[in-house]
């Protein structure tokens, strides 16, 4: 049976850094946990196994506030093409790395797929992420549709912060 996927979340980013570097700052502990967060939060826990059927867990809390409850996510690696192409299953998740619902939004899909190509151009790399609902009912697929511009808003303080960490490496 052929997978059910919805309409694209489209998101292009330039970063001022060679294609390589891109790509391990998004499959490496030691980058995702510099950046991989939206603003105001931070990663409490992050563990990489970049390889295909390994996974990416994570936990995200509020800058400054350690007693606050983890929020978990994690990434399961589809396809990994080195340095042009990273294709994950997303999920909300828990301590254990088991599938959740999204603790605010319990119609968001339980699974997403995101397929990130990575393109040398002059001066830097391209970056496009096409990210879908994956296996979705209706109702999961039009709250996933519905919530494009929401998911423009947060991806980019957290591509922001990709490329401060992006530019700090480029410096050394």
């Amino acid at each position: 049976m052929a997978e059910k996927l919805s309409a694209p979340f489209i998101l292009e980013r330039r970063f001022a850094a060679p294609r390589e570097l891109v790509y391990a700052a998004l499959t490496q502990a030691e980058h995702l946990g510099q950046w991989m967060s939206p603003p105001g939060m931070e990663l409490s826990h992050c563990t990489v196994d970049a390889r295909v059927g390994g996974v990416f867990h994570y936990a995200m809390k509020p800058r400054g506030m350690p007693a606050a409850p983890a929020m978990w996510g994690k990434w399961t690696f589809r396809e990994l093409k080195a340095p042009e192409r990273i294709v994950v299953v997303v999920q909300f998740s828990d301590a254990q790395g088991g599938a959740t619902r999204h603790p605010m939004a319990p119609l968001w899909p339980l699974y997403t797929l995101s397929t990130t190509t990575l393109t040398q151009e002059p001066g830097g790399t391209l970056m496009r992420l096409e990210w879908r609902a994956l296996d979705a009912s209706e109702a999961e697929q039009a709250i996933f549709d519905a919530s494009h511009a929401s998911m423009s808003q947060g991806w980019s303080g957290t591509m922001d912060a990709l490329e401060q960490h992006l530019a700090r490496l480029v410096k050394q």
